[in-house]
């Protein structure tokens, strides 16, 4: 796993590094000292997995993952235990206190192999536009073949599922649906949206090279600039 040290004390970044050496399965492919540079490293270099200080000059660590179009997966790394529960919040895998022990870390590096292999299984058995969920929201249900839902937006700590004129919400989030939707068909346009491609209208230029996309059903989808290159190569343009 390609991995990234973001932390604002250069010895904590030494530090952890030299305890990364003993572990096979972890490449550190970078450092970052703030938010600003690990923002542009972590677009850059796409890592798997960022070991994340969150008490930064400037930007904190929660604030540095609200500004990523696309999160690896998280371990924070703190001097303070005041934060534990935040963390969690920003579906960090595990929350290390400094200085850090070489058994927690093992333990930390352990939970993101486990989910890796659990989202490579899942991945094998995409859910397709063919396939009918369940659905259920308050007192009304719904046998749904997704071919019919033409967005999926988050909503809180929900994503709401846009077909026919309904719009129920499910307790799942978006990067979970990202992760069992078939890709040919589901696209993440942004934070906020995956659309169904069969449902899109029609597409135009947008700002600072981005595109938006209209879909069947009356909804404009901006689309971030990173996930506009990835729509050509997979639309083929």
């Amino acid at each position: 796993m390609k991995a990234l040290v973001i932390d604002d004390s250069r010895l904590a970044r030494n530090e952890l590094k030299r305890l990364l050496k003993e572990f096979e399965t972890i490449e550190v492919i970078g450092e970052a000292a703030d938010a600003i540079e690990a923002k542009d490293m972590i677009e850059e270099k796409k890592p798997d997995l960022i070991f994340l200080d969150i008490q930064m000059p400037g930007k904190n660590g929660f604030e540095l993952l609200e500004d990523l179009e696309e999160v690896p997966e998280v371990i924070f790394t703190t001097a303070y235990d005041e934060y534990a529960i935040k963390a969690f919040d920003y579906n960090a895998l595990d929350y290390l206190q400094k200085p850090i022990q070489k058994d927690r870390l093992l333990g930390a590096i352990n939970k993101v192999s486990e989910k890796k292999e659990k989202i490579s299984a899942r991945s094998e058995d995409r859910m397709t536009e063919n396939h009918q969920v369940f659905v259920k929201d308050g007192d009304k249900c719904w046998f749904v073949q997704l071919s019919e839902v033409r967005l999926f937006e988050v909503d809180g700590n929900y994503t709401k599922l846009y077909f026919e004129e309904n719009k129920p919400m499910i307790p799942r989030t978006l990067n979970y649906l990202e992760t069992r939707l078939d890709p040919q068909t589901f696209f993440r346009a942004n934070r906020q949206q995956i659309i169904n491609l069969k449902w899109v209208e029609r597409i135009e230029p947008w700002f600072s090279g981005s595109i938006k996309i209209y879909m069947k059903g009356g909804h404009d989808v901006d689309v971030s600039r990173r996930q506009t290159q990835r729509f050509k190569e997979l639309m083929s343009f």
